[in-house]
């Protein structure tokens, strides 16, 4: 059974099971006895591989998604949110367990039925465009983010194009090749503009929507990730950088600091040199970005007019 588990990239359906002379009944008892778990009905998974799993996210998604191929017709991928789980891919809204997104190709004969925890798209599937996580058919890191990007808001798309690029697991001629495979379809006005806003050298979500913010408000795109000193000495690398108005903003995550309270300190001594060195500082966080951008964006506005003040423009 073990072996057949193998095969079967961990995932049995009771069927399968009993086709290889396992009984309703023995299931049950394994069942009972912890050696396996039905994370859907009708499927079985070995306890200890779901416990696995369940240490890597991008794991634990791709096992969720073989539990709901098991039981539909071959064709249907991993897509969307999970495929860019499994890929291991930024996203702007925290990742949903309990929601498995596939594509059903158009000639496929799958089950298209609606269920609160699988939702199914409907589109072409070129060979390109399809490959492996874990074992389990998904759609490509490029087409993973033309699909989220015709989907989502421009934040959503930008925030998942920086995470691949960031991460190496697309190139920009890749997005330019599915996006022209998709030619015509909903969305690939919407995607091709967070595509061509992508830029890897955003290191977070929180960067990429407030870059986004930046350039919505009318604001000059700045520089990510520069590093910045006074007398030739790195100070060290800022997350923006506006170099006609020596102004740099800082995006601040929940985790910054949260870690190591002596990092607050590091942070304040290293401000206090930047701006003895002739530089404007703003910092900001995702709360203040996402439902005050107007304020951050009137805070950077005022430390560019500091600095024209004090002639550094």
């Amino acid at each position: 059974m073990a072996a057949l588990f193998r095969e079967c990239n961990w995932v049995l359906t009771t069927e399968q099971l009993v086709a290889a002379g396992v009984s309703k009944e023995r299931i049950g008892r394994l069942v009972r006895q912890g050696i396996l778990e039905s994370p859907r009905h009708g499927t079985y998974v070995p306890v200890l591989m779901a416990a696995q799993a369940a240490e890597d996210p991008r794991r634990a998604e791709a096992l969720r998604v073989a539990t709901v191929l098991a039981r539909r017709a071959e064709g249907q991928v991993a897509s969307h949110r999970s495929a860019a789980v499994m890929h291991g891919l930024d996203t702007l809204t925290a990742s949903s367990a309990k929601l498995v997104t596939v594509t059903q190709p158009l000639t496929g004969q799958g089950s298209r039925a609606r269920r609160r925890d699988v939702r199914v798209y409907t589109a072409e599937l070129p060979e390109g465009h399809v490959t492996t996580r874990f074992g389990v058919a998904c759609t490509s890191v490029a087409r993973t983010v033309v699909d989220l990007a015709r989907c989502g808001t421009l934040d959503a798309g930008v925030v998942v194009a920086d995470s691949a690029l960031r991460l190496r697991r697309t190139t920009p001629g890749e997005l330019a090749a599915v996006l022209a495979a998709c030619g015509g379809w909903p969305g690939t006005a919407s995607a091709r503009r967070a595509i061509e806003f992508g830029d890897g050298r955003a290191e977070s979500a929180l960067e990429s929507i407030a870059r986004v913010a930046f350039d919505r408000h009318g604001l000059e795109a700045p520089e990510p990730q520069v590093w910045l000193g006074d007398d030739g000495l790195r100070v060290g690398r800022v997350d923006f950088y506006w170099p006609r108005h020596r102004t740099i903003a800082e995006a601040d995550g929940n985790a910054k600091y949260r870690e190591n309270r002596r990092n607050v300190t590091w942070q304040l001594k290293r401000d206090a040199r930047l701006r003895d060195a002739g530089f404007e500082v703003v910092h900001f966080t995702w709360a203040e970005i996402v439902y005050a951008p107007e304020e951050v964006i009137a805070r950077i506005r005022a430390a560019f007019a500091r600095a024209a003040r004090l002639g550094v423009s």
